[in-house]
């Protein structure tokens, strides 16, 4: 089916740097978009015309009501559009605008950071699991900003485990909060990104926000908070069930962490682990699960964490190989070398 529509005012801006924002939507509809002097044709299966001419009549009218796209939003949002068939760019849109932090929106970049944003907004507490840069704990954060400034909460409580990343620091000098400060610095860099210095230190000098490590969660009840634990795979198990049971009335809770950065000396007593199993079918809580095709840092990321998931893949082919006692794959039991290992051998002075 080929189709031409007619060309809107500034329709060039959609196109994006090199048309990357076209070529986002051709292969993700599996349509052909070619623009002309006087319309866009587009040509492709009945439906993802009729999809793409929706993506195009969304744009104008966005256009036509104020709404900008900035930094990559409109891209970001064509790539799950096309990953989400329920999805449409009005939508998106609308949706970033509702959790607009003023000079920032939440606009999720993937299928499941979308997923992850939803499940924060209809649960009162949610596990996101997966690799570095997948935007766990950013959203997080910027959801819990958005609560407190729509006045949904009073507060919000950022913690995280004191635990160094496979390296001894030894004594830290200064106050128990100079101490603690490095450990966090992931927390404070996600919070100045997203509010102007001076509220997030009047915020922080108000207890409006508060960034502890999870040892100080022991004994609390949190109401009408937003409680984020970060980098929750370096619990315990015992610290774990401590802070899922901390939260109160109007609360939410969000626990991020990557099971394939475990700093623990054991672990096997990852209380991330053990919530994955122990909490699968509570009702009223949900997981989501990220994967390198979620990464929005550097595309290197998600090279290097396909190259590790493949390595690690590989070693444990490998260890099962040599605990099933080096069976080659002929089903035989003996190895590759058997024919000539039981043969007798020549003499080192032997022609």
């Amino acid at each position: 089916m080929k189709k031409s529509i007619g060309i809107s005012p500034n329709i060039e801006t959609f196109f994006g740097t090199r048309d990357e924002n076209v070529r986002v939507l051709e292969d993700g509809l599996n349509v052909t978009i070619d623009l002309r002097s006087n319309a866009i044709d587009l040509e492709g299966a009945p439906r993802d015309v009729a999809r793409a001419e929706q993506v195009f009549a969304d744009y104008e009218s966005l256009q036509r009501s104020g709404f900008t796209f900035n930094n990559g939003d409109l891209n970001s949002m064509l790539r799950v559009l096309t990953s989400d068939p329920t999805a449409t760019l009005r939508g998106l849109a609308d949706a970033g605008r509702q959790r607009s932090l003023g000079r920032r929106m939440v606009q999720p970049k993937s299928v499941n950071q979308r997923r992850y944003v939803e499940a924060i907004e209809k649960h009162d507490m949610v596990f996101g699991i997966g690799p570095a840069g997948t935007g766990k704990t950013y959203l997080a954060v910027a959801m819990a900003i958005s609560a407190l400034l729509a006045k949904r909460v009073n507060r919000i409580i950022l913690a995280r485990p004191a635990v160094e990343a496979g390296e001894r620091l030894g004594f830290l000098p200064g106050t128990l909060q100079d101490k603690i400060d490095p450990y966090l610095r992931p927390l404070y860099d996600a919070l100045y990104d997203m509010l102007d210095p001076e509220k997030v230190d009047r915020y922080l000098e108000k207890n409006v926000i508060e960034i502890a490590p999870i040892a100080f969660m022991r004994g609390r009840t949190l109401n009408d908070s937003f409680v984020i634990l970060d980098e929750a795979q370096n619990t315990t198990s015992e610290q774990m069930k401590m802070f899922v049971t901390r939260l109160g009335f109007n609360s939410k809770a969000v626990i991020t962490g990557d099971i394939t950065q475990i700093d623990l000396p054991n672990a096997r007593r990852s209380g991330l682990l053990e919530a994955i199993d122990v909490l699968q079918r509570v009702e009223g809580l949900t997981f989501v699960h990220f994967d390198e095709a979620d990464v929005v840092r550097h595309h290197l990321v998600q090279r290097i964490i396909r190259a590790y998931d493949e390595h690690k893949t590989l070693i444990a082919e490998q260890q099962m190989l040599l605990l099933s006692g080096g069976k080659s794959g002929d089903g035989s039991g003996r190895s590759p070398h058997a024919a000539t290992e039981g043969a007798p051998r020549k003499a080192s002075g032997d022609s």
